[in-house]
């Protein structure tokens, strides 16, 4: 798993400005898994734990794994909650989880917008033997990157932003279809039944919220300098307020692969 830096003021951004999710999709990842106060479930690069967190009221345990020690630091100040456990670790250190698990006992794994940075086909592999019997893997996308929507207030802000960095703004994080489609190809091919259920809902955000969002996904050296963050503030204020209210449709696509 080769990853960017995601320590620092990063973490502070990512746990403050990155979307929860809706019940109805951790609903839909109950239903899928057929979960249950016995289960444990492992997420898998859980960053600041927003997807770790709501899924402890719908089973047993939540493990969330990620190779940032600050990711796991703000996740542990997020929560109280008793039946969650915080593991240093990559999607190459699956396997090596077996001890801890046994052969079939995990109910499921979750990966929400992290598998871009993952060896999908090894992972998708090395998951399958800690499974239990209707059991799986699913691949969360909580949504586009903001400045990838295909809007009007989307496209001001793509602009702001490449300028800053001085490069176009190309990656999709793995939501967009050719790569969903890849990676239910590579479900198949493990041996999986793969389906996908979508939930969708609509908020809207603030100039401030926005930014936060954008800070959340860059690592700490691209990060703007203190005293020029409010100057960027306003340039992104400027370009999207012809657009306000800055309204966003959300699809959270569930990918699943089913033992």
């Amino acid at each position: 798993m080769t990853t960017p830096a995601f320590g620092g003021e990063v973490s502070e951004f990512y746990q403050r400005f990155r979307r929860g999710y809706p019940p109805e999709a951790v609903d839909e990842l109950a239903a899928a898994f057929t979960l249950t106060r016995d289960d444990v479930v492992l997420d898998l690069g859980c960053g600041t734990g927003q997807l770790t967190r709501v899924l402890t009221a719908r089973t047993g345990a939540v493990l969330g794994m990620d190779p940032e020690p600050a990711m796991l630091a703000r996740a542990r100040q997020a929560t109280s909650a008793p039946n969650v456990g915080r593991l240093l670790g990559a999607d190459t250190d699956v396997s090596a989880l077996s001890p801890l698990f046994g052969h079939g006992r995990l109910a499921a794994v979750t990966v929400a917008r992290a598998l871009h940075w993952m060896d999908h086909e090894r992972l998708f592999s090395a998951v399958r033997p800690l499974l239990r019997p209707g059991g799986g893997i699913a691949v969360v996308t909580n949504g586009e990157p903001l400045w990838l929507q295909d809007t009007a207030w989307p496209a001001a802000l793509r602009d702001v932003v490449s300028a800053y960095l001085g490069t176009p703004l190309r990656s999709t994080c793995g939501t967009d279809t050719a790569s969903q489609e890849r990676y239910a190809a590579a479900l198949s091919a493990a041996g999986y039944a793969v389906d996908q259920r979508v939930v969708e809902y609509a908020t809207t955000l603030t100039v401030e919220e926005i930014v936060g969002g954008v800070f959340s996904a860059m690592s700490p050296g691209r990060l703007p300098a203190l005293d020029a963050r409010p100057a960027f503030t306003d340039r992104v204020r400027a370009a999207v307020a012809p657009h306000a209210p800055l309204r966003e449709a959300v699809r959270v696509r569930l990918l699943t692969g089913t033992r």
